[in-house]
């Protein structure tokens, strides 16, 4: 029961944390990012592509409806958005000590936790 309570914190919280930046980018557009994918030579509607990382992949991980795969897709998110952003603060630490991408980081490897250990018990399916 803890077990599957602790994976609905961490479903809750990657979900939700993340669907705040999809929301962020239905709101004000993609057209940066866009840009930015352009820029390193890959095709622009590529950049749409945030919309399933940012907004489908974190609803799915929410719900516990193939969240392990909202969770896969949320962690290709986070490595284009560390490739593409801030691969410049990769070995950069803060005035404070800490990892200056820790944030980024931090969503990165909970949402490999979350595809590896799958959302518990209290969810829409198992996957």
């Amino acid at each position: 029961m803890n077990e599957s309570i602790g994976k609905l914190v961490l479903r809750l919280t990657l979900g939700g944390l993340i669907l705040l930046h999809g929301v962020a980018k239905l709101t004000g557009g993609v057209g940066g990012i866009v840009g930015m994918v352009s820029g390193v030579g890959l095709p622009g509607f590529f950049g749409y592509a945030v919309y399933i990382g940012e907004v489908i992949a974190p609803i799915l991980v929410i719900l516990g409806w193939y969240s392990r795969i909202g969770a896969a897709l949320i962690a290709v998110n986070m490595l284009f958005a560390i490739g593409l952003v801030h691969s410049a603060h990769l070995f950069e630490r803060t005035q404070t000590g800490g990892w200056a991408i820790e944030l980024q980081g931090m969503f990165l490897f909970t949402a490999v936790a979350i595809a590896l250990i799958g959302p518990g018990r209290f969810s829409l399916n198992s996957k």
